[in-house]
């Protein structure tokens, strides 16, 4: 595989580290940043991640063998509208959005109808640093990407950006819009809201200074990704709110049901949730 001019539209960290991956493997020619702001591009020159920038979306994506969008989910229409256009016939575009079913539909608002060559996609990696400064080239390595083809999608549009990942390193699946929206709202997006309410919730305690102080390494742990871009987990939980809100639902109650066996000194029922979770826990490759 070999994209001869590769546009990024949103050059961060993933964006970023595709980008050297790629570069990397050899398998891309130019690779062309665009976004709104000019000196996060010149950062991204600087540090070799693309060849060239440019802030008018619809001359980056001129001449374009792929275009991917790395924006945002909130921001997601307002890209594919700017670039509806000026597309090239031939052109893959994808996207790398955690929630696929606003993605899928503001491209069918924009274009009418999701196009042949749209293959939307979601790398499961990341750290809770952000920018192009954060990005490196081993980022996908052993990692998962979701695609989610739609019945529209071409069989050739889907297979370069399956070896696509899979040249930067990533093990590719492919998965229903919907049922992927499920799944990581339970396994991304509500640890995600967890770990930002606890941190919030701490803070705002009189003696949070004490109590931060003496945090220990499971709490650095659980809330590192407290750190995340805020700006990228408010869109998911407005873009996912419906199977989000399915989770949080889920787990406020599996909570109270903890809190009513603590607050009755039920041992047995507290023992019960620790060794599940442990079991569940210890059976999954997670690490």
């Amino acid at each position: 595989m070999f994209i001869q001019r590769l546009c990024i539209i949103g050059v961060g960290l993933i964006g970023g580290s595709l980008a050297r991956a790629l570069r990397q493997a050899k398998a891309v020619g130019e690779i062309v940043g665009a976004g709104r702001r000019e000196a996060r591009l010149r950062k991204a020159l600087e540090l070799g991640v693309i060849d060239r920038y440019e802030t008018a979306l619809p001359i980056a994506v001129a001449d374009a063998d792929v275009v991917l969008v790395a924006v945002p989910l909130g921001a997601m229409g307002e890209v594919f509208a700017a670039i509806a256009d000026y597309l090239p016939a031939q052109c893959v575009l994808t996207d790398v959005g955690s929630a696929k079913a606003s993605v899928v539909s503001e491209v069918e608002r924009v274009f009418g109808r999701a196009p042949a060559n749209f293959v939307p996609g979601h790398p499961i990696a990341g750290t809770e640093q952000s920018g192009v400064e954060a990005s490196f080239a081993e980022l996908f390595q052993h990692r998962r990407v979701i695609l989610t083809p739609l019945l529209e999608t071409a069989a050739g549009a889907h297979d370069l950006i399956r070896e696509m990942w899979a040249t930067a390193g990533a093990e590719v699946v492919d998965m229903e819009v919907r049922h992927h929206d499920e799944v990581l709202a339970a396994t991304s997006h509500l640890p995600h809201i967890l770990a930002y309410t606890l941190v919030d919730t701490l803070a705002r305690l009189d003696d949070r200074a004490e109590i931060f102080r003496y945090a220990a390494g499971g709490f650095r742990d659980f809330t590192r990704i407290a750190s995340s871009d805020p700006q990228m987990w408010h869109d998911i939980c407005l873009a996912n709110r419906g199977p989000l809100l399915e989770m949080i639902e889920q787990f406020s109650r599996d909570l109270a049901g903890l809190a009513e066996a603590i607050g009755r000194g039920e041992g047995d029922a507290i023992m019960a949730v620790f060794q599940r979770a442990k079991h569940a826990r210890d059976s999954l490759y997670l690490d």
